[in-house]
């Protein structure tokens, strides 16, 4: 019996994964000039607290923001939110990043998350497939306080380089979660 219900578990959490990441996100599009102004507005706040960001954007290639993730959970979870691609400091597109998580969870928590892609094929790989999924393209380094003393536009080899600030509430948790960053048109 207990084979059973392990067994119904992962199905249903395979089938709300699968239908978390795949599902079409137009009704979660903001309008683009609120992604601008969002999206500008963390991106330089993150350049005041954090000098290293400001460091890496002079050499990537580009960078990837969404100034508002939501998420939230309870064993099985779910987060969300838009964002723009910058280019020599000009949006030139907009993205939906869409994960979904199981295991040991609990709360809800808005952050930021920008993704410095410092090499031409970190960048390319943003398109490719319809959606980038994070674990699957570029190596990705997620750049705290230990990593931002020692790291230098010298040091800095990896494709990408992400940093999650303007933390806002409480999440607590060990799981596994997929995220799916996808193209859009607000």
């Amino acid at each position: 019996m207990e084979i059973k219900i392990r067994t119904i578990v992962a199905l249903l959490i395979t089938f709300m994964t699968t239908a978390i990441l795949t599902a079409p996100r137009p009704a979660m599009a903001a309008d683009a000039a609120a992604i601008d102004r969002e999206s500008r507005a963390v991106l330089q706040e993150l350049y005041q607290t954090t000098p290293l960001a400001k460091t890496l954007e002079k050499k990537a290639k580009a960078v990837l923001v969404f100034p508002g993730i939501l998420k939230a959970g309870f064993i099985i979870g779910a987060q969300g939110g838009n964002g723009a691609l910058f280019e020599n400091n000009k949006i030139v597109a907009y993205y939906n990043i869409a994960a979904a998580s199981y295991g040991l969870q609990a709360g809800a928590q808005e952050f930021g998350y920008a993704m410095f892609l410092m090499t031409d094929s970190a960048r390319a790989s943003i398109d490719k497939s319809g959606g980038w999924e994070i674990g699957v393209g570029p190596s990705i380094v997620v750049v705290d306080a230990g990593v931002a003393k020692s790291l230098t536009t010298t040091t800095a080899k990896d494709d990408v380089y992400a940093f999650i600030f303007s933390q806002k509430g409480l999440m607590a948790g060990l799981g596994i979660q997929g995220s799916k960053i996808t193209r859009i048109n607000p």
